[in-house]
């Protein structure tokens, strides 16, 4: 069974707590960040191969910490997937441009956010 671990970034408990459910479930060792800020201090001290974020969050957004992700060594290939309920075609250009390998909306299905990370980190 694999072991990358996945750290989901986001302010509400219930979807932290979902996407980790359903992570764990595919075999997935994840941990949980509520805001950008704790999300880099996790990345600095622990490895990760994926961050799933969301993008409106106090303190910084899916945005920004992308974009701090993307400049860091060692993590700029890291597969990043930004989660939110922006459904306009300008929220997914501004994921992308600021690194997001791909970005979905809430609320996500179970499966296709499975099949997007096993496709990332394969």
């Amino acid at each position: 069974m694999m072991c990358s671990k996945i750290l989901i970034v986001d302010d509400s408990n219930i979807v932290l707590s979902l996407h980790e459910y359903i992570l764990a479930g595919a075999g997935y060792q994840c941990a949980t960040a509520e805001n950008g800020y704790i999300a880099l201090e996790l990345l600095l001290r622990e490895q990760f191969h994926m961050v799933i974020t969301d993008v409106n969050m106090p303190k910084m957004d899916g945005y920004e910490l992308t974009r701090r992700i993307r400049s860091t060594d060692g993590y700029r290939d890291m597969p990043v997937i930004m989660i939110s309920t922006e459904e306009e075609a300008l929220d997914r250009v501004k994921g992308m441009e600021a690194g997001a390998n791909v970005y979905l909306v809430k609320p996500t299905q179970p499966a296709a956010l499975v099949t997007k990370v096993k496709m990332l980190l394969a």
